[in-house]
């Protein structure tokens, strides 16, 4: 099991359902969340080691949402 961490850009519960619909199909993903309190919003998301965060990305980022993997 791996946690891939991403600054978003998702401000409010609707965008973060939305964000989830589009997240759900992802094969590999057991749990995900989002801090609302963090000021980056942050993406925390519990997946199998073999998926990769581009696959992250560029589905948010298709629903016309900022996320970016933070890297240590």
């Amino acid at each position: 099991m791996q946690v891939l961490v991403f600054k978003t850009n998702l401000e409010d519960q609707g965008q973060i359902l939305n964000a989830g619909q589009l997240l759900h199909p992802i094969r590999g993903i057991h749990r995900w969340n989002v801090d609302m309190h963090d000021i980056d919003n942050i993406l925390r998301i519990e997946a199998d080691p073999t998926l990769s965060p581009r696959i992250i990305e560029n589905t948010l980022q298709t629903g016309g949402w900022l996320c970016e993997e933070l890297t240590d």
